[in-house]
């Protein structure tokens, strides 16, 4: 046998123990990344921060991780939500206003200063974005509430999918429905509430409570698990058979 051959048969094993397992890889894939941005506020209460600083880092790309659509941990309150959000906790313009680095003067080095905290200036923004919590507050986890709920959604679809009976008879969800039940509800919540802030300024701002950035979060995850997970087992089911079949046909046990 010939070592392209034997090169090419490896690959192909491979492929196939992925096309077999790809349900588990993925699950424990999205399990860790719905665990880990809890990990990085014990970190922090832990007194770990530079571990924990490397969390909030790599989720960055990932998230605008603005502390007031955020979840805390080991603080008063489990959320912060600005004063324009409408409700009976304490904003998150008020805890932080007494902060060095949330004074009307003081300079961010990429959005410039923080300005009025009422306002949504570049300064405030990417202030917010950096500001992790303290003693006090606790500590953010490294995805907003909307982000969070969506992958925890994810996680627990595929959890659900995993069982044999839902694996063999469940199909793509249709795609109107998932517009109009995935789709439609986080993009109104999403572009009502960016259309309202500069440069835009059609209407006055507006917060989303922070219980319906979880809802909408959630079902949208819900629904991304609906229609991915059925697809991906029907392409990972046409490609095991066909590696089989070359498989077969080179005389390979598998």
């Amino acid at each position: 046998m010939t070592r392209n051959r034997q090169t090419a048969i490896r690959l192909n094993l491979f492929v196939l123990r992925m096309t077999r397992n790809w349900l588990r890889i993925a699950t424990v894939i999205v399990g860790l990344y719905v665990t880990l941005p809890f990990a990085a506020p014990t970190l922090m209460k832990l007194g770990a921060t530079g571990p924990a600083q490397v969390l909030y880092t790599l989720y960055s790309p990932m998230c605008h991780q603005f502390a007031f659509r955020s979840f805390f941990l080991y603080g008063e309150q489990p959320v912060y939500p600005r004063a324009n959000t409408g409700t009976d906790l304490i904003p998150f313009e008020t805890v932080v206003a007494d902060l060095p680095q949330f004074a009307p003067t003081s300079m961010h080095p990429i959005g410039g200063p923080v300005g009025d905290l009422m306002a949504f200036t570049p300064g405030f923004q990417f202030t917010a974005r950096d500001f992790v919590g303290n003693e006090q507050m606790g500590y953010k986890l490294t995805l907003c509430e909307r982000d969070i709920s969506i992958y925890i959604a994810i996680f627990i679809g595929a959890l659900l999918y995993s069982i044999p009976t839902v694996r063999r008879h469940l199909r793509p969800v249709p795609i109107w429905l998932y517009v109009f039940v995935g789709l439609l509800p986080i993009g109104l919540d999403g572009f009502s509430q960016m259309l309202g802030y500069p440069p835009f300024n059609l209407w006055p701002p507006r917060e989303t409570l922070p219980g319906f950035r979880v809802a909408t979060g959630l079902i949208f995850g819900f629904m991304n698990a609906w229609l991915g997970l059925p697809y991906l087992e029907l392409s990972m089911r046409d490609t095991r058979r066909q590696i089989e079949h070359k498989l077969r046909r080179a005389g390979v046990a598998f």
